[in-house]
């Protein structure tokens, strides 16, 4: 019997060779880009020619207003058009090409993080519909030299455009939904096989329907002490803060790319106000997300390790995509406790994502963690890390002291 369920299960060699192969013939497009990538050149160089001649024009006295605005149309065409062929490179070669790695770059388009066939039609409908407008617009502002029957054929096929547009976008939404539950349903067949345990750890949350959880069950299951939006952080109290680095996190790519966040800084300068919001939009996107202090994670690993079950509580724990880890440093632990935060850690390491929040830097840690296990710990935590350091005063104490100020104390 198990022969049988070996050869039921394994692709025989032809077929996977077969199917490798005419895969592998994607890297056939990937020229084509690059030609487009030329085309771009021509239209930059289009644009820059058209750009002269018009400042020529001007210069010299001989251009009338409507010359002027037919020229700088022209250059809005350009523009867009050079657009397009942006969108066609990147999300064409990211779609059907190859994974283009800009996880974390702070120029990433906000698009190309959900980028697929279908969004991609969209986006290009959407692009030539605007073409489309810009040269309607160059025939009304030259109507006098315009024949009424390129005006009447120009209108038409503009609106053309816009029915098929509208049509595209409205069946596009179907076809992704369908196509995001058809990816849902193999990972659950799949996963579920392999991790019985994880079903143990938080039986009064797992909801009893197969569809997901809302996102006001996750933002409750999550356990945070209060909820707290990236929006509302106060970004301008802190006397030194990577403003980027936390709008960049606010994308949620490190929770993709199982990365780490650590936020490191004096008491009272709203690091757990941003594990918080970046807790929250997580959840908000449809990931779990657990919230503890430090010493409350300690508790329940040091009680899950005395009943014996400390291999099944940390395999239970990768059912949730982010851990938080609050106040990392304002109680000390012991050998045996910083042991099982290096369990924690190691077993999350490239598996999934932990935010820790912390008064002092990775190089410190020794100070709060006893025993040799703290650097390897340190090293894993950090080896995928964005660290983002706060400093200023502490919030909370500023505003006592206005409030003492107030009542004339």
């Amino acid at each position: 019997m198990p022969f049988v369920q070996a050869i039921s299960h394994e692709p025989s060699p032809p077929t996977t060779t077969l199917g490798y192969a005419l895969f592998a013939t994607r890297w056939l497009q990937a020229p084509l880009y690059f030609g487009l990538v030329a085309a771009q050149g021509v239209y930059v160089y289009k644009f820059f020619n058209e750009l002269w001649a018009l400042i020529l024009r001007c210069v010299t006295g001989q251009a009338t207003e409507t010359y002027v605005m037919l020229a700088v149309l022209k250059l809005v065409d350009v523009v867009m058009i050079a657009n397009l062929l942006i969108m066609v490179i990147v999300g064409g070669y990211e779609t059907f090409v190859s994974r283009i790695g800009l996880q974390g770059h702070r120029d990433q388009p906000e698009w190309l993080s959900h980028v697929n066939s279908n969004v991609l039609k969209v986006k290009l409908a959407t692009a030539i519909v605007g073409i489309s407008s810009v040269h309607l617009l160059q025939m009304f502002v030259d109507v006098h030299r315009t024949s009424h029957h390129s005006l009447l054929w120009g209108t038409v096929i503009h609106m053309a455009f816009i029915a098929s547009a509208a049509i595209l976008a409205y069946m596009s939404g179907p076809m992704a939904a369908q196509t995001e539950r058809g990816h849902r349903q193999p990972h659950r067949e799949h996963a579920a096989p392999e991790e019985p345990a994880e079903k143990v750890f938080v039986p009064a949350q797992a909801p009893s329907r197969e569809d997901e959880p809302s996102v006001e069950q996750r933002l409750r299951a999550a356990g945070f002490p209060a909820r707290k939006l990236l929006e509302d952080f106060d970004s301008e109290h802190p006397s030194s803060f990577d403003r980027e680095a936390v709008a960049r996190l606010g994308k949620l790519d490190f929770v993709a790319a199982r990365r780490n966040v650590v936020f490191v800084g004096p008491p009272g300068t709203g690091k757990t106000h941003l594990a918080v919001g970046l807790g929250v939009r997580a959840c908000q996107a449809g990931h779990s997300v657990l919230f503890a202090t430090a010493a409350e994670w300690s508790a329940r690993l040091a009680g899950a390790r005395d009943a014996g079950r400390l291999a099944e509580e940390l395999a239970a724990l990768d059912d949730h995509a982010v851990l938080v880890v609050d106040e990392v440093g304002y109680t000390p632990f012991d050998a045996e406790t910083a042991a099982l935060f290096f369990q924690l850690v190691a077993h999350r390491y490239e598996r999934s994502s932990l935010i820790v929040t912390s008064d002092r830097p990775l190089g410190r840690w020794d100070e709060v963690f006893g025993g040799p296990s703290a650097p390897a710990m340190v090293d894993r935590l950090a080896h995928h890390a964005e660290v983002v350091r706060i400093d200023g005063d502490s919030y909370r104490m500023r505003r006592a002291t206005s409030g003492w100020a107030d009542r004339g104390c």
